[in-house]
C-alpha cells in the first residue's frame, strides 16, 4: 500500500553550504534558479520528526538516476529534495513519493519516502538536502556513474547487524528501581560500526551489501533494528548508492505474502518487469561498463534460514529474468563486465556450524553464469573472506562440484572462468573464519529434512573435495573488498578490475590489506566474433 505525494518541480531557494566536493555542472532537466543566501528555515518546535536514515540508490541507469530516500514513523507533508551542484547551488524541487508497511509483529507503521532523481549527467558531483514540512533539510552529495568506459571503484561486503543495542535483558519493571541490561539480539557487533567507517576511506562511488543487511528478523524490535542500521549506514549512503542484495535474514515473518516488505519498502530499486510481489528482490542496473546484477537467492537456496521457507516463490520467473538479463549484456558492446550481487553461496570451506554451500543455487545459477561468462560473483551468509579460482563446469558428481578453469592467484582471466568471492564480515557477532576446514573442503546443503527444534528445517550435508579453493582469510574476522576498473584504451583490448580485500582491524575504520589480485577480460567492442 502506498501513497504518492504531489508532484512539483518548481525552482526553490537553496541550501546554502551544503556538503559535497569538486566542481560540475548544473542541471540538465528543470529550469535553473539563482543560487540564493537566504538559509532555508523550519517552524521552531513543529513537532515533526526529523529526516532520518537518508540513503542512496542507483536507477538502472547510474549515469542518470538517483534515488534519495528516507523515513519517518508518521505521514508527513511535502516530502521532497532540493537538488543542484556544488558551482550553482541547489535549485530544483523534486517531490517524494511515500509508501509504508505495517510490521506484523509491533503493528506500527513505518513511511519512506523515494525522491526520483532523473536525466542527470553522467559522470557529474551533486548536492542535495531532504526534507518534509516541519523538518530540518538533511544534505548530502553523490556522483553519478560515468556515461562509457571510464575508471572507477566500488566496495563490497556482506553480513553486517548493528552496533546498537535492542533488547531488555528481563521484563521491565513498573518503576526504574533496579540496573537495567540490555543486549544486542540482532548478531551485532561494534565492527559494523567500524566497516561503515571503513567503507568511507575508500570513498567509493557505490557500496554492494550483499544479503543479510541488520538480521531485523531475529530482533525483539525489528523497526528499532532497521532505524538503528539505516542511522549507522546513512554516515556513508546519503553519498554514496548502497546497492542491497536481499538474504535470508530480510525474510521477515508477516511481513507481506513472501517476508521482504521491509526490505522492499525501504528500498527503491531498478524495476524488473514482475508483480509487486517481487519488485526490488532482483534487478540490475549499469555502471559505465559494468552491468551489476542482484538476485535474491532464498528463491531457489535449499537452506531453510529465514523466517519462513519460501523456496520456489517466484515459480522460475527469477530464472527467466536472470537468462534474459545475461543474454542482453553479454551481447552489448558497451559492456565488459558482469557482476553477480547475492547472499548465500555455492563455495565455502567453512565447517560447521558454517551454512556450507548450496546445491540448490548450484543448480540454478551456475549454468547460466557459464553459459554468459559472468566475471564475477560476490556473495555473503558465510562470516568470513575466501575466494575461488575462476570456475567453468562441474565434474559429474551429484554435488555439482565447481571445476577450476585456472589456478593463478594474482592474475585471473574471467574469459576462462567466474571468480566467487565470500565477503560476509560486514560486522556480524558470530565471524567463521575460525572454523574453516584445514585442508579446504566444503559442507554442500544437497536437500532439508524435517522440522528441528529450531523451527527450521534439517539441511542434509554431504562433503567434497574443494579443487576450486584460491585464498581464505584464517585471521581477521571483519573486512571489505574494493573493486578498481580500468577499462583499459583499445577496442577489443583488455580491460582490468584491481581488488582489495581490506581486513577492517580497530576503531575509526582502521584497515590493513590481506588479499590483492587482478581480473582481466577482453574488452566487448572489439570485432564481432562469427
Amino acid at each position: 500500500m502506498s501513497t504518492t505525494s504531489r508532484v512539483s518541480r518548481r525552482g526553490l531557494l537553496g541550501v546554502a553550504g551544503a556538503a559535497a566536493a569538486g566542481a560540475g555542472t548544473y542541471l540538465s532537466q528543470q529550469e535553473a534558479v539563482a543560487a540564493s543566501p537566504v538559509l532555508w528555515t523550519r517552524p521552531e518546535g513543529s513537532g515533526m520528526p526529523p529526516v532520518s536514515g537518508l540513503h542512496l540508490q542507483f536507477g538502472a541507469d547510474a549515469a542518470r538516476e538517483v534515488v534519495a530516500s528516507w523515513q519517518t514513523p508518521v505521514p508527513v507533508k511535502r516530502p521532497r529534495v532540493m537538488l543542484g551542484t556544488p558551482a550553482h547551488g541547489m535549485g530544483t524541487e523534486v517531490s517524494a513519493r511515500t509508501t509504508f508497511y505495517r510490521d506484523a509483529k509491533s503493528g506500527q507503521s513505518i513511511y519512506v519516502h523515494h525522491a526520483r532523481l532523473s536525466r542527470l549527467r553522467p559522470g557529474t558531483d551533486y548536492v542535495y538536502a531532504a526534507v518534509h514540512d516541519g523538518a530540518t533539510p538533511e544534505a548530502g552529495s553523490f556522483r553519478t556513474g560515468p556515461g562509457g568506459r571510464a575508471p572507477f571503484t566500488f566496495t563490497s561486503f556482506g553480513d553486517q547487524g548493528t552496533p546498537t543495542v535492542g533488547k531488555l535483558n528481563g521484563p521491565k519493571p513498573p518503576k526504574i528501581t533496579e540496573k537495567l541490561i540490555y543486549l544486542n539480539d540482532n548478531l551485532g557487533s561494534p565492527y559494523a560500526n567500524d566497516v561503515t567507517t571503513a567503507v568511507e576511506r575508500v570513498a567509493p562511488l557505490f557500496h554492494l551489501i550483499n544479503g543479510d543487511l541488520c538480521y531485523a528478523n531475529l530482533s525483539e524490535d525489528r523497526l528499532r533494528t532497521w532505524a538503528d542500521w539505516f542511522d549507522m549506514t546513512s554516515r556513508s549512503a546519503r553519498f554514496r548508492p548502497w546497492m542491497p542484495a536481499a538474504g535470508n535474514h530480510e525474510n521477515e515473518l508477516g511481513n507481506g505474502p513472501i517476508g521482504f516488505a521491509a526490505y522492499q519498502s525501504y528500498f527503491a530499486l531498478p524495476g524488473n518487469g514482475g508483480d509487486d510481489e517481487t519488485q526490488g528482490l532482483w534487478y540490475a542496473f549499469t555502471v559505465g561498463s559494468v552491468r551489476v546484477v542482484s538476485l535474491a537467492n532464498d528463491d531457489v537456496a535449499l537452506q531453510d534460514a529465514g523466517n519462513t521457507y519460501v523456496r520456489g516463490y517466484s515459480g522460475g520467473a527469477q530464472r527467466r529474468w536472470l537468462e534474459a538479463e545475461l543474454t542482453r549484456a553479454r551481447t552489448d558492446r558497451d559492456i565488459d563486465w558482469i557482476v553477480v550481487v547475492m547472499h548465500q553461496v555455492v563455495v565455502s570451506t567453512a565447517d560447521h556450524p558454517g551454512n556450507g554451500a548450496d546445491l540448490g543455487i548450484r543448480q540454478e545459477w551456475l549454468p547460466l553464469f557459464d553459459k554468459y561468462g559472468v566475471d564475477l560473483v560476490v556473495c555473503g551468509h558465510e562470516h568470513h573472506y575466501e575466494r575461488s579460482h575462476p570456475i567453468r563446469g562441474r565434474e559429474p558428481n551429484d554435488t555439482m562440484t565447481p571445476t577450476p578453469a585456472a589456478t593463478r592467484t594474482d592474475l585471473v582471466d574471467t574469459g576462462k572462468g567466474t571468480v566467487h568471492m565470500v565477503i560476509g564480515g560486514g560486522g556480524t557477532s558470530v565471524p567463521s573464519m575460525d572454523v574453516l576446514f584445514d585442508t579446504p573442503r566444503c559442507n554442500v546443503i544437497t536437500g532439508v529434512g524435517d522440522t528441528g527444534a529450531n523451527g527450521h528445517k534439517t539441511p542434509v550435508y554431504v562433503t567434497e573435495a574443494a579443487p576450486w579453493s584460491a585464498v581464505r582469510d584464517r585471521v581477521n574476522p571483519y573486512g571489505f573488498a574494493a573493486f578498481t576498473v580500468d577499462p583499459g584504451t583499445e577496442p577489443g583490448g583488455p580491460t582490468t578490475m584491481s581488488v582489495t580485500y581490506y581486513a577492517v582491524t580497530g576503531l575509526y575504520g582502521r584497515i590493513e590489506p590481506v588479499d590483492t589480485f587482478t581480473l582481466r577480460r577482453t574488452r566487448s567492442d572489439g570485432e564481432r566474433r562469427r
